[in-house]
């Protein structure tokens, strides 16, 4: 065999090849031909020198196992053995090659030699988690193919292929999210909100750390007024390294569940911010459209109120109300306590506006639905829960760090001060 030493470039640095290639380019002139001929497109020229150099890198790999072939009988343990037709994954689709193949001399089953270079393609293949980011982008799996490049060799891009590939993907970003391990992570708040696909409710809980960032902390199928399914995501979060004993900011959707599964796991002693928007839009769906608008006016303008003051003007609405709409001043007067718990921590303002409602998990929510607004029938829960897991690990990548993460510390020393945190929870559940 041939004992040159080659000197191998980083694959970062297209120079070194370039100036490499130059140096004996005989063999490219045929296809620089091709290009100034007009014969052949650049991508095209690309797609059939990179099918001839993955084949020819096959072939040098086998070469090392058995030799370059001879005429004649072979010497070695390892004889060439023909070729054959195989695909290998590439980032976005699989492409068609031929490969040696190789066998140990000698009769019997298991003489079949693999090709190193072959074997650590196929390992290395990403062409999962590729479908999966392109899924994700918006390309639905019909028209995949309409991305890709029109070439005859190019195979393995069918709706079912590339749905296989897509449930592989999104099977293992599922279970990567439910196993994050938080330990050394100080979340200071806590957001749990549902969304629903078709039948099925799934309850997304994201975190907030003392910095600022968010990242999402786990995702149930169940609906958010299901107290077993509640706590059980809450006991697993806890399981997974988030601290039971560490006070912190609870923001939710005003389920009653929820607010039971956190005094079961966390404890009564963290206080519990109602969401805002979900109260205004309950109110006023017992409304009709001319008196909407005015409620909702008086409901944030009490929200800006220091809490004894904010919650005695929404008593005031409630019995007005109570007049002609006895519904929407029950639905008002429901956890009106829980309303104020940031206004009674004394926040600043810009802190608040983060606070007062679940929009920071809303958001993503919106980007789910988006994302997954092609999907025309949802088959069972699993399903939901791979793509609302996708998604929202492409959305977390996206995610900014919460409005007035500067003024955070201020929550976090509210939080830390245990007497007045204990007198803020119970004056919550005295009301």
């Amino acid at each position: 065999m041939d004992k040159t030493t080659y000197q191998i470039a980083d694959r970062t640095d297209s120079r070194k090849l370039t100036e490499f290639l130059c140096q004996d380019g005989q063999f490219l002139l045929p296809m620089v031909e091709l290009i100034t001929g007009a014969e052949m497109a650049v991508d095209e020229l690309i797609e059939v020198t990179g099918r001839a150099a993955i084949e020819a890198v096959l072939t040098l790999s086998a070469q090392e196992l058995a030799g370059p072939k001879h005429p004649g009988k072979a010497a070695g343990a390892i004889t060439w053995y023909g070729r054959q037709q195989t695909t290998i994954p590439l980032s976005e689709r699989k492409l068609r090659v031929e490969k040696p193949r190789l066998r140990r001399k000698g009769s019997g089953a298991g003489k079949e030699v693999a090709i190193p270079a072959y074997e650590a393609m196929l390992a290395n293949s990403h062409l999962g988690q590729r479908i999966l980011e392109i899924l994700m982008h918006g390309i639905s799996t019909r028209n995949y193919r309409k991305v890709l490049p029109e070439m005859a060799e190019t195979v393995a891009v069918s709706k079912s292929n590339l749905s296989r590939e897509f449930i592989e993907a999104s099977e293992q970003t599922l279970k990567d999210l439910c196993e994050r391990r938080f330990e050394g992570k100080d979340i200071l708040i806590v957001y749990l909100d549902g969304i629903q696909f078709g039948q099925t409710h799934v309850i997304v809980a994201l975190g907030v750390d003392t910095a600022g960032y968010k990242q999402v902390l786990g995702l149930r199928e169940g609906s958010s007024e299901n107290a077993t399914v509640v706590k059980d995501l809450l006991t697993d979060m806890v399981s997974r390294g988030l601290d039971a004993g560490r006070r912190r900011l609870f923001v939710i959707d005003g389920s009653k569940a929820l607010r039971k599964a956190i005094d079961e796991v966390f404890g009564d002693k963290n206080p519990i911010q109602r969401c805002r928007n979900h109260k205004i839009r309950n109110v006023l769906d017992y409304l009709p459209q001319d008196r909407q608008e005015t409620v909702r006016c008086a409901m944030k303008a009490a929200f800006q109120l220091p809490a004894e003051q904010g919650i005695a003007k929404l008593k005031k609405l409630s019995e007005w109300l109570a007049q002609e709409y006895p519904s929407a001043a029950e639905s008002l007067r429901e956890g009106l306590e829980e309303m104020f718990t940031i206004n009674r921590l004394d926040l600043p303002s810009q802190l608040r506006r983060c606070l007062a409602s679940t929009n920071i998990i809303e958001s993503p929510n919106a980007g789910i639905r988006q994302k997954t607004g092609r999907v025309t029938r949802w088959r069972d829960g699993q399903m939901v829960l791979r793509w609302t897991a996708s998604a929202l690990v492409t959305l977390e990548k996206r995610m900014r760090r919460i409005m007035g993460h500067q003024q955070l510390w201020m929550l976090e020393a509210k939080l830390q001060d245990e007497t007045q945190e204990q007198g803020v929870a119970r004056k919550v559940k005295s009301a």
